[in-house]
């Protein structure tokens, strides 16, 4: 049986995307070990996402041909919108970040790289090219978080974003963005390959930036 176009992609992109999920951050995020600092920074970075993800996700409804492939996507904006921010939110109660500082530490390079990719694919108005990019976000992480092996560290800043990215609901959703761009895929072969590639490759970068630019008590980042 010949590999699906998604398997193709990632195979494409391996050494990569295994340099990502097996990246330090994840694997002291699954033992508890990543820096507050780290942390912090890390989320508010994630959290500049949110604006950008939600129009990817909506113009990918619009793009969808049917109402089929429709329901599940309208389904996980209300849980991005939903469970996922008010994650956030009490994770930076929990590390003692303000809503200040939220609002003015600036972007780290991919991230402004990670927004300006949801709403390029967004804008394309190419079902393929915004599916390549969510299924790199959600994919990925997935991979690392199911590696976890049932590890749950005690703060629930840790084992919480690990629990979002795992579980049944969220594989489920990640095989059917999959399976979408299996199918829709392989008529828009470049462009799918294209966004694939860029994304996998911020994803890395944005790992390697929570180290780069951790958030000090204080506001100040590094």
């Amino acid at each position: 049986m010949p590999p699906f176009f998604t398997d193709r992609l990632r195979e494409d992109h391996r050494q990569t995307w295994e340099s990502a999920v097996g990246h330090r951050f994840v694997t002291e995020l699954a033992d508890g070990t990543v820096d507050d600092a780290v942390m912090a920074g890390y989320l508010v970075q994630d959290h500049r996402f949110l604006d950008g993800f939600l129009v990817l996700l909506g113009a990918a409804v619009a793009a969808a041909d049917g109402l089929a492939p429709r329901l599940p996507l309208a389904r996980f904006i209300g849980v991005v919108a939903g469970e996922e921010n008010t994650y956030f939110l009490r994770a930076f109660d929990a590390l003692g970040v303000s809503e200040q500082q939220r609002r003015e530490v600036p972007d780290t390079a991919p991230t402004a790289a990670f927004t300006a990719l949801f709403r390029e694919a967004a804008a394309t108005g190419q079902y393929a090219a915004m599916l390549a990019v969510l299924v790199v976000t959600e994919w990925l992480y997935h991979d690392w978080a199911s590696r976890a092996a049932g590890r749950r560290p005690p703060s629930f800043v840790h084992a919480e974003w690990i629990d979002l990215h795992d579980g049944p609901a969220f594989a489920g959703f990640v095989a059917f963005l999959r399976a979408e761009l299996d199918r829709v895929g392989p008529a828009h072969r470049e462009i799918a390959q294209d966004f694939f590639g860029r994304a996998v490759a911020i994803e890395l970068a944005f790992f390697d930036a929570a180290y780069e630019h951790p958030l000090t008590p204080d506001g100040a980042q590094r």
